[in-house]
């Protein structure tokens, strides 16, 4: 029997707003990514036992309007023209279903999507392989750690969702978010 507080499922979205009030700008992103209908509150990092990744559509035709909605976000803003700001949230799965994941978030200025993107996604695998007990050098690249980690055959599988944009050219204030949204049963 499932417990009525561990989500079990989860979706991931993204979005980017531009508005001349900040909070209108995350309200922007929030309707970009398709969940500015809910009341979300912020979780820590745990990607839940046996929790199954549903598409966007899946996962949105499960929620109500007003709703109270559990997520990891990441979430940036800038109102300089031409500023490049990122939002993501990097994803680790453990190969075992029965074993809790990590869900983590980076967002930053001065750095493209990809860059932002595999930095989320290699912290998410460095935390979850920090609770394996999988050794590994942390000064060694994102992608020969990836490697690693997968051969250590601990790690099933790591992504990242991640949103990136330039600050708008007049000066209205630009957010960028990426999250991962969870379903209660």
């Amino acid at each position: 029997m499932n417990h009525p507080m561990i989500p079990s499922r989860v979706f991931f979205v993204r979005g980017v707003g531009a508005h001349k009030d900040k909070l209108a700008s995350f309200e922007s992103a929030l309707r970009n990514a398709g969940i500015e209908k809910y009341n979300l509150v912020y979780v820590s990092s745990i990607f839940p036992p046996s929790c199954r990744i549903v598409s966007i559509r899946d996962g949105l035709k499960c929620l109500k309007p007003g709703q109270i909605v559990y997520c990891v976000m990441s979430r940036n803003e800038t109102n300089e023209p031409n500023r490049l700001v990122s939002a993501a949230v990097g994803l680790a799965l453990p190969n075992r279903k029965d074993r809790y994941g990590y869900i983590s978030e980076h967002h930053a200025f001065g750095e493209r999507g990809d860059i932002a993107g595999d930095y989320a996604e290699d912290l998410a695998a460095t935390m979850l392989a920090t609770t394996l007990g999988i050794e590994f050098d942390p000064d060694q690249a994102w992608d020969e750690r990836k490697q690693l980690y997968k051969a250590s055959g601990h790690i099933f599988k790591t992504r990242n969702v991640t949103q990136s944009a330039e600050g708008h050219k007049d000066g209205l204030w630009t957010t960028v978010l990426a999250a991962a949204v969870f379903i209660l049963e």
